[in-house]
């Protein structure tokens, strides 16, 4: 359940970025209100995580799968640029948390 949770956190990371993102945009208290449920979910599941996942491993597929959440987040809803080394470099980022989860 610990990996499921560390799954969920992840997204709470991802969404958070996207929020501030849409903050720094509009403006607005809702979007403020977004920012703080999303980064306060993911640092609650993340907390659940590691009661059974070590922190060093817990934080880095954490940060690892929300920064490559992020990156995809961009380039899908806000038009960022995409090319060969952003993948490549993202390769890297995903083989490092999938290689953490076979040796945890």
């Amino acid at each position: 359940m610990a990996w499921f949770y560390l799954f969920l956190a992840s997204f709470g990371e991802i969404f958070g970025v996207a929020s501030i993102n849409m903050y720094l945009k509009r403006r607005s208290w809702s979007w403020l209100f977004v920012l703080v449920v999303c980064f306060s979910l993911g640092f609650y599941f993340l907390g659940l995580a590691m009661r059974d996942i070590p922190l060093g491993t817990a934080y880095a597929i954490w940060t690892g799968l929300g920064a490559t959440g992020a990156v995809i987040m961009g380039v899908t809803f806000f038009k960022e640029a995409m090319n060969l080394k952003r993948v490549l470099f993202l390769l890297c980022i995903i083989s490092g948390a999938v290689g953490l989860r076979l040796v945890s």
